[in-house]
């Protein structure tokens, strides 16, 4: 079945502090959403932030995948563009399982600091059957490995993201854009 069309989210500049020399209003050489669905898609590793019910952080790298939260829909649904989500499996007893289940709230970037992509948003467990189907599907040609989605001690979940950011390092404050969805 071919792939429906994404629906490019509407770019803005960072919110950041003048020092930074990020102007504000759209510039052409902000990045356009497709290349970070690109760099997503195409990671191997994404690093995970948490933080406990104390507040003290924690981050760790994961293998994941940027999947359709749902079956391909012929018209967009309200939420995510696209609705695309990452999804990552993790004992639900490790720190960051144990973070997840007292704060939903991540960040989650990527390994690079020349091409960087980060995420903030809500996690949450999937337990759709469909979904977890997917999610096995294109695991195991990725890492070579095949998830047992019904393993308690490597439950999947998926980042619901509210905003985006992404540049690149070679044309920094340029490139510097953020997106905003529905969370």
């Amino acid at each position: 079945m071919p792939r429906r069309q994404q629906r490019e989210p509407e770019a803005s500049r960072p919110l950041t502090p003048s020092g930074y020399g990020i102007e504000r209003g759209a510039t052409p050489e902000m990045l356009p959403w497709s290349e970070v669905r690109d760099r997503l898609a195409k990671a191997r590793n994404y690093w995970v932030a948490t933080a406990s019910r104390d507040s003290r952080p924690h981050a760790m790298p994961v293998w994941g995948l940027w999947l359709a939260a749902h079956p391909v829909r012929p018209e967009p649904v309200e939420g995510q563009a696209g609705e695309e989500m990452l999804y990552f499996s993790t004992d639900p007893a490790s720190r960051k399982g144990r973070n997840l289940h007292d704060n939903s709230r991540a960040v989650v970037h990527l390994e690079s600091g020349d091409d960087v992509v980060v995420l903030e948003g809500h996690v949450e467990e999937v337990t759709d059957s469909a979904a977890l189907d997917r999610f096995v599907a294109a695991y195991e040609p990725k890492y070579g490995f095949r998830p047992d989605p019904n393993n308690p001690n490597g439950k999947v979940y998926r980042l619901r993201h509210t905003t985006a950011l992404a540049w690149r390092e070679k044309d920094f404050p340029k490139s510097a854009t953020r997106w905003s969805f529905n969370g």
